[in-house]
C-alpha cells in the first residue's frame, strides 16, 4: 500500500513538473513567437547581442549585481550561482542592457 501512495506521489509530481514547464515555453513563445531566441531563453542559453529582458526570462534575476555608470555607457556583471563570499560560478558581462560576454567557472 505504502509502494503505490509512492508510485502516485512520483507521478503527481512529474505531471506538475512537466505542467509547469509547459506553462512557461508556452509564455516564452507567446512573448518571442517562435523565432530562435525563444529556443535559446527555453534551453537556458547565454549569447553576445542578448537583452537584460531576455536574460531574465532565460536565467532568472541574479543574485548579485555590479554596477558602473560611465558618461557614454552603463556597465553591470550579474552573478548567479553563487558558491562562496563573493564566488559565483557565472558572471555576466552587460553593457547598455545588452550581454557581452560571461566567464563561467565550472
Amino acid at each position: 500500500m505504502e509502494f503505490i501512495v509512492f508510485i502516485i506521489l512520483i507521478i503527481a509530481f512529474c505531471a506538475l513538473k512537466f505542467y509547469a514547464t509547459q506553462k512557461s515555453r508556452d509564455r516564452i513563445y507567446q512573448k518571442y513567437g517562435h523565432t530562435q531566441a525563444a529556443e535559446r531563453i527555453i534551453k537556458k542559453t547565454i549569447w553576445v547581442g542578448e537583452t537584460t529582458e531576455q536574460l531574465v526570462d532565460s536565467l532568472g534575476k541574479p543574485r548579485d549585481t555590479d554596477e558602473n555608470v560611465l558618461k557614454t555607457k552603463r556597465k553591470e556583471v550579474w552573478k548567479y550561482y553563487q558558491r562562496g563570499v563573493n564566488r559565483y560560478g557565472l558572471r555576466i558581462k552587460i553593457e547598455n542592457d545588452t550581454v557581452i560576454g560571461w566567464d563561467e567557472k565550472l
